[in-house]
């Protein structure tokens, strides 16, 4: 990957729906090698995927709880078991293995306390292998972005 790559992936960051013509004049290319740097990075799996960001609060879902789990154990199995069953939760929007007190950290959305209450008897607590559950609720949004801060390989 060279420079124009990183421009093209910041402007597919900033202005997603540009299209290939408009990308190529801001970084010096016409149509054809441009789509063909944009497909190579789609086949490399540099660009995962292009997507709509809706706004949660328009939609009655703006509550955004994040919740630490501790597992019983930390087996090879226990924790495929986890990731496993989790993967099939669509309020939980994002999971990741973390280090210290707890094993997970859970980005949940819901549209209310009652309705993160039922997630959590319902889902979060039947998930395999859970010993503990931390919850905290957020209270104001700061910064959310999906934005990889490029600029600084492209300098």
């Amino acid at each position: 990957m060279d420079k124009i790559d990183y421009k093209i992936l910041e402007i597919l960051q900033t202005d997603p729906e540009a299209n290939i013509t408009e990308i190529g004049r801001r970084v010096g290319l016409s149509h054809t090698p441009c789509w063909r740097r944009i497909k190579q990075m789609q086949d490399q799996g540099v660009i995962k995927q292009r997507a709509v960001i809706l706004n949660p609060e328009a939609l009655h879902l703006d509550v955004c709880v994040f919740c630490f789990v501790k597992l019983e154990n930390h087996h090879e199995q226990t924790l495929l078991d986890f990731e496993q069953a989790v993967l099939k939760l669509p309020d939980v929007l994002q999971c990741y293995l973390v280090t210290g007190d707890y094993d997970y950290c859970l980005r949940v959305v819901t549209s209310g306390i009652r309705d993160y209450e039922k997630v959590l008897k319902r889902e979060l607590t039947n998930l395999p292998h859970v010993a503990f559950i931390n919850t905290s609720f957020t209270l104001r949004e700061v910064k959310n972005t999906t934005r990889l801060p490029l600029t600084k390989i492209i300098s």
